[in-house]
């Protein structure tokens, strides 16, 4: 993606060399959307491909939103993240019959997660401090959501999102 990325940069700037960021800026802003796409076509692909196209959406749009306003942990690569996210987002819609008879235990796993550490941003995403007891409560208010919808897809995938957010300090206490 880094070279794809360089060379998109390259030719916009090439193009309006005066009117543009750095390239380095605009790499840095492809590797982004051209990731998040590749995530999200090659799930909803796979989805597709097994019929379970609408609950692999669900599970895509879920685990985004959550991880906005909660943050997380990320992996040490994009590739490692790209592929990751690609084997969860395609998987929960099938394991998610696994936590269905304790989706009450798992929804209150994730608020009591979310009220502890919620959020957890990137250190590059730079929030501002203040913005925080809105982000936690967001976050709090999605996962309360599934109390009154009862998907066990939104579930796991509330469930896995909400372990990226436990502090590595937090996951040794727990």
């Amino acid at each position: 993606m880094n070279i794809l990325s360089y060379k998109i940069a390259s030719r916009i700037k090439q193009s309006n060399p005066q009117e543009t960021s750095s390239i380095e800026i605009m790499q840095y802003a492809l590797n982004i959307i051209l990731n998040s796409l590749l995530i999200i076509i090659t799930s909803l692909l796979i989805g597709w491909l097994t019929l379970s196209l609408a609950d692999t959406a669900v599970s895509l749009f879920s685990f985004a939103i959550l991880r906005f306003f909660s943050g997380g942990k990320h992996l040490k690569t994009a590739t490692a993240c790209n592929i990751f996210s690609i084997l969860l987002c395609s998987s929960i819609p099938h394991l998610s019959f696994l936590i269905k008879d304790h989706l009450l235990i798992i929804n209150g796993l994730c608020i009591v997660i979310m009220l502890l550490f919620a959020p957890n941003p990137d250190v590059n995403a730079q929030v501002s401090i203040r913005w925080y007891p809105w982000m936690k409560a967001i976050s709090v208010t999605l996962v309360a959501l599934n109390f009154f919808i009862h998907s066990s897809v939104l579930g796991l995938a509330f469930l896995a999102q909400s372990l990226t957010v436990i502090p590595k300090q937090g996951r040794n206490s727990l």
